[in-house]
């Protein structure tokens, strides 16, 4: 690897430290949101996100269809900025996710969301960006500069600071404890080894990513750093989907990457590595157990953090991959750090 490489490996090892920061800045900034949530609950929440952000968005959605028992949509954000027509969002929660908070059509619609009575919130790396103006609950990424192409610090930071909003909001101490312990959790998961991986799939032209429940979101964004970082084509689907088509791609030098679960989904994921194996899929997976062609991974400690960890693992191993590839992880080939649209 490069000295390029190892910079942007350093970068993705500063997330427990963007995980800590959080701990000390973020609850004074949820507080009065989770207050305004509880004492008037939405009767859905609509997210607003582009690229790796709205992969976590997928996750935000997971966490409060789970816990708070609320429908949650992904906005499209060209509704607004291209096709002139604003969303009837009175009381309803508005989330906008964007490291920079500079992509117009995300600050036109989160306006938009704001002037129709929603309850905006945005999620962002600039707290003095256009985006945040735009919102009435700021809440702050605390990740740092981040100088790769590639949003790996920021994306973890991003789910970590949707599952500190659910925890307050939903109460839940449990998940509260876990986030108190994943700082530390994300650098043990940094030294997880991986390295085999690259090698086994380093040829390959294209490759399947699975998860369900909390690891679909994780399954998306590997899909796309694969692109991104390492020009390898991937797909990502739930468990439950990849049976409604996609298994027909399913041969020996197709690989499958499964991140399995820690939670009641585990027992589906589980059953469909099973049915892969059996028709010969070269199949990898995180699933925690001594099975040997197993991706070393963490005790469970928690379902909804677990797959935090599991995502800090693959963006080190993706670094490594594009080493094999030939390719610079952190400035990928047409993009800019930031991306404008609209």
């Amino acid at each position: 690897m490069t000295s390029a490489d190892f910079q942007i490996i350093a970068e993705m090892e500063a997330a427990p430290e963007a995980v800590k920061r959080q701990e000390q800045l973020l609850p004074a900034m949820l507080k009065p949101l989770a207050v305004r949530l509880q004492q008037r609950p939405p009767i859905v929440a609509v997210t607003c996100a582009r690229g790796s952000s709205a992969h976590a968005a997928a996750f935000g959605k997971h966490l409060i269809e789970r816990y708070l028992g609320i429908p949650v949509a992904a906005a499209a954000p060209n509704i607004v900025s291209i096709y002139g027509q604003r969303l009837r969002l009175p009381g309803q929660l508005f989330i906008a996710i964007s490291q920079s908070g500079m992509s117009t059509d995300l600050i036109e619609q989160a306006a938009a969301a704001r002037a129709s009575g929603a309850v905006t919130a945005c999620i962002t790396n600039d707290a003095e960006s256009e985006l945040a103006r735009q919102c009435e609950f700021i809440l702050p990424m605390a990740a740092g500069p981040e100088l790769s192409v590639p949003a790996t610090k920021t994306f973890v930071a991003s789910l970590s600071a949707l599952a500190r909003l659910v925890s307050l909001w939903a109460g839940n101490e449990a998940l509260s404890r876990a986030l108190r312990r994943l700082p530390d959790r994300l650098a043990a998961a940094s030294k997880l080894d991986w390295s085999y991986l690259p090698e086994r799939i380093g040829g390959a032209d294209s490759l399947v990513t699975v998860g369900r429940g909390p690891t679909l979101a994780i399954a998306r964004e590997a899909a796309l750093k694969l692109k991104e970082m390492t020009v390898l084509h991937a797909e990502a689907f739930s468990s439950a989907e990849f049976l409604h088509g996609p298994v027909s791609l399913v041969s020996p030098g197709y690989p499958v990457l499964i991140f399995t679960p820690t939670d009641a989904a585990a027992a589906s994921v589980r059953q469909l590595t099973t049915d892969l194996r059996a028709k010969g899929a070269a199949l990898f997976t995180t699933d925690w157990d001594d099975d040997p062609d197993c991706l070393p991974t963490l005790p469970p400690d928690h379902p909804e953090t677990d797959p935090i960890c599991l995502i800090q693992s693959f963006y080190i191993m993706a670094v490594r991959l594009a080493s094999v590839r030939g390719t610079d992880a952190g400035q990928p080939r047409h993009l800019r750090k930031i991306t404008r649209t609209r």
